[in-house]
């Protein structure tokens, strides 16, 4: 199928918050902050809700329980803007979203707590799945780009604000309040997407729910999040076995089923789609190395906690600024050319901090280390600005392109999901002590990079053939 014009011509950063666009673009981009922030912030003020309500032996759990209820939703955002549009879309997102922040700002147990972070896994699925698939329906083409770098730059955002606000309330003892005022947060955005969201469904009826395809899914990323709480032991090699039995059974059930979680076309020979969601989950997967950099700022560097913290957030920051600045760029070599070069960016930014991971580090190798982080999170920031587009002109059918859009969302909680596994893996296995768990991991996910350079190639000789 011929590329559609360029994507961005013509158009300025202001244009985003022009008439007629100012009101959906805050919608799109409120729900992904949220969601953002909610990671970071819960990180940071955890250990004062355990210290005073209990349950540390289920700690793990509360990141654990909202990333695999995310994995559910995600894959029903297309049906769910099907049935409801936009706006009602949006509404139960955010009341899910609220509603779990509400009960954690109440919880006297961990279970309880746990219970709010389930249900604001739930909605948060659909917020972030809900900000790729709207686009195309609220925003003009010529804008689409500019929206994938702000909501990319969300992300960068709350890995500021999340830590700072988590950090606050815990300081003051009021870890509760940093809950309510995501529940409030959430009731706000609420009200604007009432005004800003159009009402209208697509029209047509949604087709089946594709439980198998759910249910493999979601027992996949209920093994991989186990293995990577488990240490390194033979459950944890057992759990990611299962994991990889799981996932290839629900690519069989998407190629063969009558209902998908994927678009039809993901799987047909000589589909693009396939190259670039596998595109965008080898990026995904070296971005959660993020995980373990402030652990290794800390232990390697004699950093502070808020020193570390920042350390962590070089990578965000890498890829905030990479997809702001690529996002204008629309002719189709400049655009081909990122898509290779963000790769190499990522190896080479991972291999140059692993490099430099030696005891007693100095003031100058700890500038360096941040360097090096915020180019790998560039190389993230500058591949994955180009590719998300791609999917939505992957298809001239609005429903499906609209399905695929949505699909990344689900591609890249996937994706965490199982990086967050092979960090903890890679960390357990490295030695001696953390300097060589720092190597183990670095290099591994460097070696990721070389290998979404070379899914990166295959998806664009795909794309060229297809255009032959």
């Amino acid at each position: 199928m011929p590329e559609r014009g360029p994507i961005g011509a013509g158009d300025r950063w202001r244009d985003l918050f022009g008439p007629g666009a100012r009101g959906p673009v805050t919608v799109l981009a409120g729900g992904v902050s949220l969601y953002a922030i909610n990671v970071y912030l819960t990180t940071s003020l955890l250990p004062s809700a355990v210290a005073e309500i209990g349950g540390m032996e289920l700690y793990a759990w509360a990141m654990t329980s909202f990333l695999i209820a995310s994995v559910i939703t995600s894959m029903l955002v297309s049906r769910t803007l099907a049935q409801r549009g936009p706006r009602h879309s949006y509404w139960i997102g955010l009341g899910l979203f609220g509603a779990g922040s509400l009960v954690a700002t109440l919880a006297p147990s961990m279970p309880v707590l746990l219970a709010g972070r389930a249900l604001q896994g739930l909605g948060g699925g659909l917020l972030a799945g809900l900000a790729f698939a709207v686009i195309r329906r609220v925003l003009p083409e010529r804008l689409w780009k500019r929206s994938y770098g702000l909501l990319s730059a969300m992300w960068g955002i709350g890995n500021i604000v999340g830590p700072i606000l988590g950090g606050l309330f815990a300081q003051l003892g009021a870890w509760r309040g940093a809950f309510l005022l995501l529940a409030v947060g959430s009731v706000a955005l609420a009200l604007l997407a009432r005004r800003a969201m159009p009402n209208d469904s697509t029209g047509g009826r949604p087709g089946r729910i594709p439980i198998p395809s759910l249910v493999l899914l979601t027992l996949a990323a209920t093994a991989v999040s186990i293995a990577s709480i488990a240490g390194l032991s033979p459950i944890m090699i057992v759990l990611i076995i299962v994991a990889a039995v799981l996932m290839i059974g629900f690519f069989l059930v998407e190629r063969n089923g009558s209902t998908q979680v994927l678009p039809a076309g993901t799987f047909r020979r000589g589909s693009v789609l396939i190259w670039i969601y596998l595109s965008v989950a080898a990026l995904a997967v070296t971005s959660t190395v993020e995980a373990f950099l402030p652990l290794f700022g800390q232990r390697i560097g004699g950093l502070s906690p808020l020193g570390a913290g920042l350390l962590g957030a070089s990578l965000s920051w890498g890829w905030s600024f990479a997809s702001i600045l690529n996002s204008g760029i629309s002719h189709p070599g400049a655009t081909r050319a990122a898509r290779i070069a963000g790769p190499i960016l990522v190896a080479v930014g991972l291999a140059g901090y692993t490099v430099l991971q030696v005891e007693a580090a100095g003031p100058v190798r700890i500038g360096l280390w941040f360097v090096a982080l915020f180019v790998a999170g560039s190389g993230i920031g500058m591949s994955l600005v180009h590719w998300l587009p791609a999917v939505m002109s992957s298809s001239s059918d609005p429903a499906e392109s609209q399905q695929a859009a949505a699909g990344v969302n689900t591609v890249q909680l996937i994706a965490n999901a199982f990086g967050s596994a092979l960090a903890g893996l890679l960390v357990g296995v490295g030695g001696p002590g953390i300097i060589g768990s720092a190597h183990a991991l670095g290099y591994g996910y460097a070696v990721v990079g070389v290998l979404a350079l070379v899914i990166g190639l295959r998806g664009l000789r795909a794309a060229s053939s297809r255009r032959g």
